[in-house]
């Protein structure tokens, strides 16, 4: 692989009971852990979401709520989970807009920073649509000449994932071949809330990013920001609004 690493990669894969950052949950994790050096560590595993899981998901990642009765919740395997990752970057499929996301918030609930500061966050979907615009399993029969089987099951999309970015690596010289250049190019560094409901404009001042007020800075209507406060969004985006409402006057 055409890759410079100081330190672990960690991909990783999620199936959830749904999209909604705030309201779902993870009913299946896969992460794969590249060393520098080229090692490998593979770790998949089922857990219990605390709800039930609705038809229209298991539709799509075949996993049932008697599957998950027996396996632990998230909160029982959040430390050693955030071990995984510590001291790592990251990247995935869609990573940045949909798993990361719900992966803050499932560590929010246990009280659990994540990611660390200063973790690079590269998006292998982000390179295949800035360059060729298709699916996962458009990407894996484009880059690697093959037909996804298990589509929908975390660990098959994980891999399939690292083999894409393995192949992106090969074709593409513009996109860097360190974290850092690749963490630019997968467009993090803008991230505000992983729920990307704020953004940051052109003279770097933090705005809202959806609804009536998008394009707003968030202090030119606090009104807005305490209403978000108290509705249902996800505790990384209420993370950000309270540490800047709470800077107001300085």
């Amino acid at each position: 692989m055409k890759l410079t690493l100081n330190r672990p990669l960690v991909f990783f894969d999620l199936e959830t009971t749904g999209t909604d950052v705030a309201k779902d949950r993870i009913v299946q994790i896969a992460v794969l852990k590249l060393h520098p050096g080229g090692r490998e560590e593979v770790k998949t595993r089922l857990i219990n979401p605390g709800m039930p899981i609705p038809p229209g998901a298991t539709a799509v990642h075949h996993i049932t709520d008697a599957q998950v009765a027996g396996e632990p919740k998230f909160r029982e395997i959040a430390r050693g989970l955030a071990e995984v990752f510590h001291d790592a970057d990251i990247a995935g499929f869609n990573s940045n807009r949909f798993d990361i996301p719900i992966l803050v918030e499932e560590f929010g609930r246990c009280g659990i920073p994540f990611p660390d500061p200063g973790t690079k966050l590269i998006d292998v979907q982000v390179i295949y649509h800035r360059k060729e615009e298709r699916t996962l399993a458009a990407a894996y029969k484009f880059y690697c000449s093959k037909s996804l089987t298990g589509a929908h099951d975390a660990e098959a999309d994980v891999r399939a994932t690292m083999e894409v970015f393995r192949e992106q690596l090969e074709r593409y010289d513009d996109i860097g071949r360190s974290i850092d250049d690749l963490h630019r190019y997968s467009n993090s560094d803008m991230i505000v809330d992983y729920a990307r409901k704020l953004m940051r404009n052109d003279r770097g001042e933090i705005v809202y990013a959806f609804g009536k007020n998008r394009g707003k800075p968030v202090l030119d209507d606090p009104g807005y920001a305490e209403w978000m406060l108290e509705g249902d969004f996800p505790e990384s985006t209420k993370n950000v609004l309270r540490q800047i409402l709470a800077r107001r006057g300085e």
